[in-house]
């Protein structure tokens, strides 16, 4: 059954105009709820073609941390059919031996750039054993595959001192191309602290196999358990799920992509989505808010699965 929320107007300095969201939420067909599978931490989505294509972790347990990336095709957003596997675990001893989650996708200089979490084995996420992350990137001529894996990989480590936002966790990439370069947002946790602070940073690189480069004023945003960015105009808007008052669900602008500030606050916001961006990588300038894309479902009884969700506003924003 779908479940429609509407959120309040949005009234702020950087945009010329006023406008209500709603948010309505209801199956992808493929990739929807099936026993003893789950799917979740879908990437953002891809028109090559005809067809839409969309990454995701995949495995048997509600968590991604013993998970492989598949992928699935649709002709409209709503009818998935998914493909198999397209980027297994990493070889015995290497940092992305246990799992490899949370994909996401850049298409660049003609080939398709997969972003991707990885963690070694053994893996514990408890106590003072906690195992750190990593970011890693595999590529291919076609969103088919094959992939093949970066000699550089992992392109992203966490941060040495412990103090640092993202020195337990480095996760969740988002891409976005800007002034001739490959913005890479991330959520960062630190060390002995829990999901629910997680923060957003950003790593920037001339070549979209990097080298990737933390921007020195991270964190841009005080939250962000789950990364969601796109060109807003000149600029980068963020939708914020998880994180202290006044930045867990929010819409965030920043004009420069690095100073983000709060555009508005939300009433719902999808979990750990994915969106259709069809400006993401042309550096045009001239980026539109999202009108759909899939994130995780959830139900009663059954392992995470993927879910459409569809953004209606009621009238055009234009930043200032």
């Amino acid at each position: 059954m779908k479940r429609i929320l509407a959120a309040a107007a949005l009234v702020a300095m950087d945009v010329a105009a006023k406008a209500e969201l709603t948010v309505t939420y209801s199956p992808a067909k493929g990739i929807g709820p099936q026993a003893d599978v789950m799917r979740r931490d879908p990437s953002d989505i891809i028109r090559v073609g005809d067809r839409h294509n969309v990454w995701y972790s995949r495995g048997q347990v509600a968590h991604g941390y013993d998970a492989t990336i598949w992928y699935a095709t649709s002709p409209d957003g709503r009818t998935w059919a998914e493909k198999g596997e397209a980027l297994p675990r990493g070889a015995e001893g290497s940092w992305d031996a246990q799992s490899v989650f949370t994909p996401n996708i850049l298409v660049a200089e003609g080939k398709y750039w997969l972003f991707y979490t990885g963690v070694p084995k053994p893996f514990t996420n408890a106590g003072n054993k906690v195992i750190k992350s990593a970011l890693g990137i595999a590529v291919a001529d076609s969103p088919d595959g094959p992939w093949a894996r970066l000699e550089t990989n992992p392109i992203l480590r966490t941060s040495d001192d412990a103090n640092a936002f993202d020195s337990m966790r480095v996760d969740d990439a988002c891409l976005l191309v800007r002034e001739g370069k490959y913005w890479l947002y991330y959520k960062g946790r630190q060390w002995n602290n829990t999901p629910g602070n997680t923060k957003m940073g950003v790593a920037i690189a001339a070549k979209p196999g990097g080298p990737y480069v933390k921007h020195a004023g991270n964190p841009v945003i005080a939250g962000g358990h789950e990364v969601l960015v796109w060109p807003f105009g000149k600029g980068v808007a963020a939708m914020v799920s998880i994180g202290p008052k006044g930045i867990a669900k929010t819409l965030q602008y920043a004009p420069d992509g690095l100073a983000f500030s709060k555009l508005q606050d939300l009433k719902t916001v999808p979990h750990a989505a994915g969106a259709y961006r069809p400006e993401a990588f042309t550096d045009s300038g001239a980026g539109t808010m999202p009108e759909w894309g899939i994130h995780i479902g959830s139900q009663e009884g059954s392992l995470p699965f993927l879910e459409f969700f569809d953004l209606k506003w009621d009238s055009v924003l234009s930043p200032e």
